[in-house]
């Protein structure tokens, strides 16, 4: 079992930043794939971003390419989104999950991820 949970959410302004973080526990992040994703009110969860924990590949969504960041500490056990240039689209519950999805498009799925964390909230106001 993997247990994730994240912090660094919160409300920003348009055009600023934040950076949300997802620790693990239980088990090191070091065999799986780590990905985040967002569900805004009414809307579907959607995939963000992943990191394949050798760090051998990145996968962004269109919508944050340029402005979206995913790296991995290893030490610390720990995935972080680094999240520029927020727009009002951007607010929603961002939630990191890990897996080991075999194709690309299951990375940016969720079906391939097994465990997901509670979500943090990120409010971006005009």
């Amino acid at each position: 079992q993997v247990q994730l949970v994240e912090s660094g959410g919160g409300l920003v302004q348009a055009g600023g930043s934040l950076r949300v973080s997802c620790v693990a526990a239980g088990r090191p992040l070091s065999k799986y794939v780590v990905g985040w994703f967002r569900q805004a009110p009414g809307k579907d969860r959607e995939f963000v971003a992943a990191v394949r924990w050798n760090g051998d590949r990145l996968y962004y969504a269109d919508s944050v390419k340029g402005r979206f960041e995913i790296s991995r500490d290893i030490d610390k056990n720990t995935v972080y989104l680094q999240m520029n240039s927020l727009n009002p689209g951007d607010t929603a519950t961002y939630y990191c999950a890990a897996g080991s999805p075999i194709s690309t498009l299951q990375t940016m799925a969720r079906r391939g991820y097994d465990y997901w964390g509670q979500g943090t909230q990120v409010t971006v106001s005009s």
